[in-house]
């Protein structure tokens, strides 16, 4: 089988509080990660897409409402 045959599958879901786009989720080997957008360095990668929802509205400063979270 050649390279040519296999596609690769990307998703990503960005997370959207009230005052617009916070960070997004992405589903790589192995399972999800995420990024904020004030990150500078990587996040690490969760089993599920559930539980990296959870950890990036835990990054999310004490308050925040639950984002929205769209696939794109």
């Amino acid at each position: 089988m050649s390279n040519d045959s296999l596609t690769a599958t990307r998703q990503t879901w960005v997370a959207v509080g009230p005052a617009g786009a916070v960070g997004s989720i992405h589903r790589v080997e192995g399972g999800f990660t995420f990024t904020l957008f004030k990150d500078s360095a990587p996040r690490p990668v969760y089993p599920t897409l559930e539980v990296v929802k959870r950890a990036l509205y835990a990054s999310l400063l004490p308050g925040s409402d639950w984002p929205e979270f769209h696939e794109h």
